[in-house]
């Protein structure tokens, strides 16, 4: 690995990493040199996955957090400072997906949509960008949206609305903290399978899906995120904020 890739000396604390995303993100920063903080609800699947990185040689450590309580937010920043110092890395990945018809969606799904896949990461970057900023500490915040923030797609409403906010957020977010040395980029994905999603994509309906919308006609594999993820979290990517980096096999330059 190239240096300006290393990830050495750097805490990355990366959310709903107890599966998917998020937690083939950890395994990822974690291989780069960091040590990982993993946040999620699920302990179980957390103290899994630290042992897992572990093994690998790795440093991790697993704290309890719901992205919709503050006070548990703080709790989780107040942990990973006190056993393994600043975090300085900071990947907003948890969500929710929940499709459903637009006449079909309540006032509650809307709201859960937005708490979870938005305001987290409002939260969660506030957090962490005002303990960086107190100790003069430069730091990188890397937010997951999704192409449905900047492209639409049929009952998918209130998701496409919150991803369109995690983009708007990484860019209004990267003009305020520029100075003060911490970078906030996106990484947009398209479809890969995940425990969320592995049920559609194996049936005949998913699979023509792709075939037909896709160019490159296949999914994505979790490990065509890791580059992009390493670039932004990196001195790789060291003038590079308010970016969007769409990972997505051309999806969303398809025609309509």
């Amino acid at each position: 690995m190239d240096n300006c890739f290393s990830l050495h000396n750097k805490v990355a604390l990366v959310t709903g990493a107890s599966s998917g995303l998020g937690q083939h993100f950890a395994r990822v920063l974690a291989r780069g040199g960091a040590a990982v903080v993993v946040a999620a609800r699920r302990q179980d699947r957390l103290d899994a996955l630290v042992a897992d990185i572990a093994a690998d040689g790795g440093t991790a450590l697993a704290v309890p957090m719901d992205v919709t309580d503050a006070a548990s937010i703080v709790a989780a920043f107040d942990r990973a400072e006190a056993q393994l110092g600043t975090v300085d890395v900071i990947v907003n990945n948890a969500g929710i997906g929940d499709p459903r018809a637009f006449l079909d969606t309540s006032e509650a799904a809307w709201d859960t949509m937005m708490d979870t896949n938005l305001k987290s990461a409002w939260r969660i970057a506030q957090e962490a960008s005002k303990r960086l900023i107190a100790k003069d500490q430069p730091g990188c915040i890397i937010n997951i949206a999704s192409i449905l923030g900047l492209r639409v797609a049929a009952r998918l409403s209130h998701y496409a609305v919150a991803k369109a906010g995690v983009v708007q957020l990484t860019k209004a977010l990267s003009i305020e903290l520029a100075r003060y040395k911490i970078r906030v980029n996106s990484i947009a994905p398209g479809y890969f399978k995940t425990e969320m999603n592995s049920e559609f994509f194996d049936a005949d309906a998913g699979k023509n899906y792709i075939k037909q919308q896709v160019p490159m006609r296949r999914l994505g594999t979790l490990d065509e995120l890791s580059g992009p993820l390493l670039l932004l979290a990196s001195d790789a990517g060291s003038y590079m904020t308010g970016s969007v980096i769409v990972v997505d096999g051309g999806h969303s330059n398809n025609p309509l």
